[in-house]
């Protein structure tokens, strides 16, 4: 059915430049390649619970190191089975260090370091136990996710006036308590129902990485993990996502000036936002957003456009997005009363053009 309702869904496995940006993606959706978690899973770790956070850290960064030799043996030829299970893997180290960090937490930049595990909230009001909105097959994604199976988690680490999913972001909705095991169970079935990928989506998936690690060490089946984020997170994050997560679908917001700080509250935005691009694009394969806010061409799209192209290459896969519709706070700030205009859209056109990048959703 999806076929005919988003054809390019299908046509898109023959489309150059999408294939050539997310190679590895389409491999491994089309079970010719192995998840990096399910690779994760065979690269030994040594470590101990004992261990102070700093070892641990220095633990990761070793066998992440290690990790592109055995995903290239893998890709080229050698089966999974061909490497033992390890007592401890790097997968079972990200779930040991995302532990630690939930006692201080600070999965994205706000940083409010409470411990969640004694029942502390901070800013996105994320406890312990993963809660979800919702759990399907979503035909409204980029071409080459549909159908992507989407889990949508409750919380957010930023305020947007004008979320569109603000029931889910600023818990409106109670959400439903769900544990690894039940979730794993769930993945497993978006992938057995047809879904391309499993799709980490909220809210923000940022605030329940711990939960997202222990979920996928009961994952048996190979998916491809798409790490949707609104990209305000930390650097302990982007090095828990590096082999864990295939494909980065990452917001780009807003410009280097204060336009995501008095829209979003989210300071120092575009110093967190590039530098999480630029981790992405070194550890897996990047779908950027970008979407279009009115009267913010100059501040926002454009800059950003142009950072895109100049750091990340021409050929980066980028949705420029123009489905802005004022919703929850948006009229809380003046511009944002309206929807983009046609002269809008046709000029942010013509920046990614000018900026040269070719290969647009």
């Amino acid at each position: 059915m999806w076929k005919i309702t988003r054809p390019e869904a299908a046509a898109i496995l023959d489309d150059e430049l999408a294939k050539k940006s997310l190679a590895r993606y389409f491999a491994v959706m089309q079970n010719q390649k192995t998840a990096k978690f399910m690779i994760a899973k065979r690269l030994p770790a040594e470590f101990h619970k004992s261990d102070s956070l700093e070892t641990l850290w220095k633990e990761h960064e070793k066998r992440t190191a290690e990790f592109g030799k055995i995903e290239h043996e893998i890709d080229t030829g050698k089966n999974l089975p061909e490497f033992p299970t390890p007592a401890k893997s790097i997968f079972d180290l990200k779930i040991e260090i995302a532990n630690r960090i939930l006692q201080q937490c600070h999965f994205c930049s706000r940083r409010c370091c409470v411990n969640r595990l004694a029942g502390e909230l901070g800013y996105c009001s994320c406890g312990c136990t993963m809660s979800v909105s919702s759990i399907f097959g979503h035909l409204g994604e980029e071409p080459e996710l549909v159908p992507s199976g989407t889990v949508f988690t409750m919380g957010c680490t930023i305020r947007c006036r004008h979320c569109q999913n603000w029931a889910i972001s600023q818990w409106m909705e109670t959400g439903n308590a769900c544990s690894s095991s039940e979730l794993a169970r769930e993945v497993e079935q978006l992938r057995l129902s047809g879904c391309r990928n499993v799709n980490l989506v909220g809210g923000e998936p940022t605030p329940w990485l711990q939960q997202w690690l222990e979920t996928f060490k009961y994952v048996r089946l190979n998916v491809p993990v798409v790490w949707n984020s609104n990209s305000y997170y930390s650097t302990e994050t982007a090095r828990l996502l590096s082999t864990f997560a295939d494909v980065y679908l990452l917001d780009f917001k807003y410009g280097p000036a204060d336009c995501a700080e008095r829209i979003s509250d989210a300071f120092d935005y575009w110093k967190v936002c590039t530098r999480n691009h630029l981790e992405a694009k070194k550890h897996g394969e990047l779908i950027t957003r970008v979407l279009v806010l009115p009267n913010h061409l100059e501040c926002c799209t454009k800059p950003t456009l142009n950072w895109i192209a100049e750091n990340l290459g021409g050929e980066t896969r980028v949705n420029l997005m123009f489905q802005y519709r004022p919703e929850w706070h948006a009229h809380e700030i003046p511009e944002l009363r309206r929807r983009l205009s046609k002269d809008e859209m046709e000029k942010a056109i013509q920046l990614a053009e000018k900026a040269e990048l070719k290969n647009l959703v």
